[in-house]
C-alpha cells in the first residue's frame, strides 16, 4: 500500500515506517522542518513538507495514499496548558482527512479509545476524546477507520522525551526517584518496537471500525518505575505527598497522580496476532540505556 504518515519524524514513528516499509508498503513522511525531513529520510521514507494546518496539503496526500496513519499532535500547544486548543487543531485536520477519504475505502489509523478491550464504551473528560469519536465515526462514511489506543508509557533507546525520561530528569535534579503517594497507581506500557507492529499488523490485517489497544503490559505501579530508577542512579525512592506533586515534579505532577486504568490487549493478541516480545518496561529500564549519555 500506499501509505501517508503524519508526525513522521517522532518517536513512534521511528518503529512504524520502517516496520511497514520492510513489509514492502511505501511511505512517504509528513515533515514540517527541514530537520523533520531529514530524520524522515534517514527511517527510508519519501518526504512531504509541510504541516497539518495545511488542509488542503492533508486532503492532497491522503487523496494520493491507500493509507492515512496520523500520529501527529501538536505538543508545543499541549506544553502551555491549552490541551484543549491543541485538540481541536488535531480535530480540524483529522476532519480534512475524513473529507478527503469519505466514500473511498481506504484505510485511516488515528490514535484514541472510545471503547475498552471487552467493546465497552469508555467516557472521558479528555479533549482528544472528541477527536477519536470522530475517527471512529468515519466508519459509517465508506472510510476503513481504525483506532490505536497507545499507553501512557513508548519505550526503548528511541524514548527521548516521554514520561520515563522525564521522571529521570525530575531524579537526577532533585536528588530522588519520586512517586506520589503510595505509588500504588498504574501506567500501562509498550515497547516502541512492539508497537510499530501492531501499526503494521492494523493496517494490514484489521476489520474497519476496530479499536486496538496497544499496551503489552496492563499496568505498572509507579513506585516500581520509581524504585527502578532510583537503583540506576543510586538515589533513594521517596514518597511525594499529593499536595507536594506539582512543586516537585513541575507540569508532570498532575501526570504524577493519575491512577490509568488497565489496558487488556487480549483482544488485539486475537485479532490481529500481536505478540509483544521486547523487554517490558523494567527490564528495559534495567538495560540501563536510559541512563547513558545524560
Amino acid at each position: 500500500m500506499r501509505v501517508f504518515v503524519t508526525g513522521a519524524s517522532g518517536h513512534i514513528a521511528s518503529a512504524v515506517i520502517p516496520e511497514l516499509l520492510q513489509a514492502g508498503h511505501e511511505v512517504t513522511g509528513l515533515a514540517r522542518s527541514e530537520t523533520s525531513a531529514t530524520a524522515v529520510k534517514a527511517v527510508g521514507a519519501e518526504v512531504q513538507r509541510g504541516d497539518t494546518s495545511d488542509r488542503d496539503g492533508l486532503r492532497e496526500a491522503a487523496a494520493s495514499a491507500d493509507a492515512v496513519i496520523h500520529l501527529a499532535f501538536n505538543h508545543d500547544v499541549m506544553a502551555t496548558g491549552d490541551m484543549a486548543g491543541a485538540a481541536a487543531m488535531d480535530m480540524a485536520a483529522v476532519q480534512a482527512f475524513g473529507d478527503a477519504l469519505a466514500g473511498t475505502g481506504k484505510t485511516f489509523i488515528g490514535i484514541g479509545l472510545v471503547s475498552d478491550g471487552d467493546g465497552r464504551p469508555v467516557a472521558s473528560a479528555n479533549p482528544r476524546s472528541a477527536v477519536a469519536h470522530e475517527i471512529a465515526g468515519f466508519a459509517g462514511h465508506g472510510i476503513r477507520s481504525l483506532l490505536v489506543a497507545i499507553p501512557p508509557v513508548v519505550h526503548s533507546t528511541r524514548d527521548k522525551s516521554g514520561f520515563v525520561p522525564a521522571l529521570i530528569r525530575t531524579a537526577r535534579a532533585t536528588g530522588v526517584s519520586g512517586y506520589v503517594g503510595d505509588g500504588a497507581n498504574r501506567w500501562p506500557a509498550v515497547h516502541t518496537l512492539d508497537l510499530g507492529r501492531l501499526y503494521r499488523l492494523a493496517l494490514e490485517k484489521a476489520p474497519a471500525a476496530s479499536q486496538l489497544i496497544a499496551a503489552a503490559e496492563e499496568g505498572i505501579a509507579v513506585r516500581d518505575i520509581a524504585e527502578a530508577i532510583g537503583r540506576h542512579l543510586d538515589i533513594p525512592a521517596v514518597s511525594v505527598p499529593a499536595e507536594k506533586a506539582t512543586e516537585h515534579f513541575g507540569p508532570f505532577g498532575m501526570v504524577m497522580t493519575l491512577g490509568i486504568p488497565p489496558m487488556s490487549n487480549a483482544s488485539t493478541r486475537q485479532l490481529l496476532g500481536w505478540e509483544p516480545g521486547h523487554p517490558g518496561l523494567i527490564a528495559d529500564l534495567d538495560q540501563g540505556h536510559y541512563f547513558t549519555g545524560q
